[in-house]
């Protein structure tokens, strides 16, 4: 959905509050592995960020991804070769699946990486046991986990199996927040001593695209696709008992659901007062217009929009769920809010839209929090060091699993 600017521009841009402190890595070849090409969420952001990033210090990335779209169009536009896997996709299909392993295998084998990294659930099947089979340690990124709280359970019963299958092979498995992690050890995904946690960071941001919270009136923003996973309807219900503030309501992103969250909107007399701004790219900009950021939702892993809205200075309000209270410091830099509490969400939204100066003040802790755990150089620290450890054994040999932190 959208395309920050590239992190070899704003890797260390002023603000970030740290140098570059990536520890020093023998240049290494990294295949990237994605299965969607259609669109682009925060999956293929994380990948085009540390593929730049790598290739900016000597070292080669690769990205493999099932058919081609906007997305191959964003990692041409970025310099980053990648190569279309023609029978990769999203549904599962017996012979379009095998037809991909082999043809991943194919590349691998002509490719020759030091490392396979990959990134969605039909990649993270597929690609482990092609590396396997050729000696080439992998690494499994989950960007939440498909069996998480609030899927529904027979739905999250054939999830976890699916899962268990999928990370067999792979030497690591990063979640992108602890609650992932947790949630894995609770569900025996995987050993402990497989499960990391690393997480998401993002570029930095010009000073001119910082938000200024405390003006009115209020403009509310939510960036998320119209989807089953996030919740407009508890947030236009507590919208609705809040007409008598001066608030608008700009909703970013498109999605099957979009029809029905306008008629929603139409229902609960606040149409006038929100904005359907579609799918967009220029989401930082649109940010720094904005004076509350929200995310009210039925499950995630750890969102990126929280840190985009964080890193502009903007307070935020969100549903507690998944890995959001690793981000949002509830009462310090925004407030959490039980999943489908219309009442209490209404009641936080009323304090942020009439207290100017408590906007400010959670913002700017919010963009603290930002600097100091959530940038680009914090997740490539970490990062780089996993692939340190994987590379610096001999390809080819058994991979021999040590335990080590559970939250690098």
């Amino acid at each position: 959905m959208t395309s920050p600017p590239h992190p070899h521009a704003l890797l260390n841009a002023p603000g970030t509050g740290h140098r570059d402190r990536i520890p020093p890595l023998r240049p290494i070849r990294v295949v990237y592995v994605i299965t969607r090409s259609d669109s682009i969420g925060g999956g293929h952001i994380h990948i085009r960020d540390l593929a730049v990033t790598l290739r900016a210090r000597g070292h080669e990335a690769i990205v493999l991804v099932g058919q081609e779209g906007p997305f191959t169009e964003e990692l041409a536009r970025s310099g980053i070769p990648y190569h279309s896997v023609r029978h990769l996709i999203r549904a599962i299909h017996p012979w379009k699946d095998a037809a991909a392993f082999f043809q991943i295998r194919a590349l691998l084998k002509r490719l020759q990486p030091d490392l396979v990294s990959t990134h969605s659930a039909k990649g993270g099947w597929l690609c482990p046991m092609a590396a396997s089979l050729l000696g080439i340690p992998s690494i499994q990124t989950t960007h939440g986990w498909s069996f998480t709280t609030g899927v529904p359970r027979i739905a999250a019963l054939c999830y976890r199996w699916a899962e268990r299958v999928g990370v067999r092979f792979a030497d690591r498995v990063i979640n992108v927040c602890d609650y992932d992690r947790q949630l894995a050890l609770r569900y025996r995904v995987a050993p402990a001593a497989k499960l990391l946690t690393v997480h998401n960071g993002m570029p930095d941001i010009p000073p001119e695209l910082r938000a200024e919270p405390g003006r009115s009136p209020v403009h509310l923003a939510m960036v998320a696709r119209f989807e089953a996973q996030k919740d407009h309807t508890t947030l236009f219900h507590a919208l609705a008992r809040l007409r008598d503030y001066a608030w608008e309501l700009d909703l970013i992103g498109d999605g099957p659901l979009r029809a029905r969250a306008t008629a929603l909107a139409q229902d609960s007399g606040i149409a006038e007062r929100v904005r359907f701004l579609g799918a967009r790219t220029d989401v930082a900009e649109l940010l720094a217009r904005e004076q509350v950021f929200l995310l009210i939702s039925n499950w995630e892993g750890f969102p990126r929009s929280i840190l985009e809205a964080m890193r502009a200075g903007l307070p935020v309000v969100a549903s507690d769920v998944g890995g959001v209270s690793e981000s949002v410091l509830d009462g310090t830099t925004g407030f959490l809010v039980p999943r489908g509490d219309v009442e209490l969400l209404r009641a936080r939204l009323a304090l942020v839209l009439r207290d100017a100066s408590l906007r400010t003040r959670l913002g700017r802790a919010g963009r603290a929090q930002y600097e100091s755990r959530f940038t680009l150089t914090h997740m490539l620290e970490k990062t780089l060091a996993i692939y340190g450890d994987l590379t610096s054994r001999t390809v080819g040999t058994p991979q021999r699993l040590v335990p080590s932190a559970p939250n690098l």
